[in-house]
């Protein structure tokens, strides 16, 4: 296990953040900050989008294989959680309003919010929590620095572990609070750790052949 003991932001530092918003072209820069509610109202039809300190970004939708790993991991989380009454596991795309003035919404491929920390009332928008755990799976285009901007937002609001399942590769990153990271072959097993007690999963059993 690798410990980095100045924790998330010495890694993914705001210049990176700001490098990957620069030269990413998914990233759309507007004359003002977009809100929260803004992008609840926006609708591109057929695009992903997440907001990033007030910039809009649109993304295409993902591929065939990219769903296939995202829908394996989700339903055997969501077994899981459901079995133990942990809380609830939710599908790709959810947005979590992470930060305000500017606002941040990033929306995982899979999340799970433990019990004591579902919203009550379920809001009508974006929830603005962030998830206990985050699952982003990798696709071929995705480039690392927004990768990792997008890790870094999710830690620093208060996301305690991050999997980043790389299908190509047939590898998964495991990122968490304290800073430390694990790297995980094909023949390692996701951890719930004491996120989601109790679940673990092959990796080779949500990558296939």
């Amino acid at each position: 296990m690798a410990k980095n003991g100045d924790g998330v932001d010495s890694v993914l530092t705001e210049d990176a953040q700001i490098l990957a918003m620069v030269t990413d072209p998914s990233y759309v820069p507007a004359m003002a900050p977009m809100t929260a509610e803004e992008l609840l109202r926006t609708h591109l039809p057929d695009k992903r989008v997440e907001l990033v300190r007030g910039v809009l970004v649109v993304r295409e939708p993902a591929g065939f294989r990219h769903g296939a790993v995202s829908a394996a991991l989700a339903r055997l989380l969501g077994d899981h959680v459901a079995g133990q009454r942990l809380g609830l596991v939710l599908a790709a795309e959810t947005g979590f309003q992470l930060a305000t003035a500017p606002d941040t919404v990033r929306a995982p491929d899979v999340a799970f919010v433990s019990r004591e920390r579902l919203p009550d009332p379920e809001p009508a928008g974006y929830a603005a929590l962030a998830p206990d755990l985050v699952v982003e799976v990798l696709s071929p285009w995705d480039r690392p620095g927004e990768t990792l901007a997008k890790v870094a937002d999710w830690l620093n609001g208060g996301t305690r572990l991050v999997w980043v399942v790389d299908p190509v590769r047939h590898l998964a990153r495991v990122f968490r609070q304290d800073g430390s990271e694990t790297l995980l072959a094909e023949s390692g097993s996701l951890d719930g750790e004491d996120v989601v007690p109790g679940f673990t999963c092959p990796l080779g059993a949500i990558l296939g052949p």
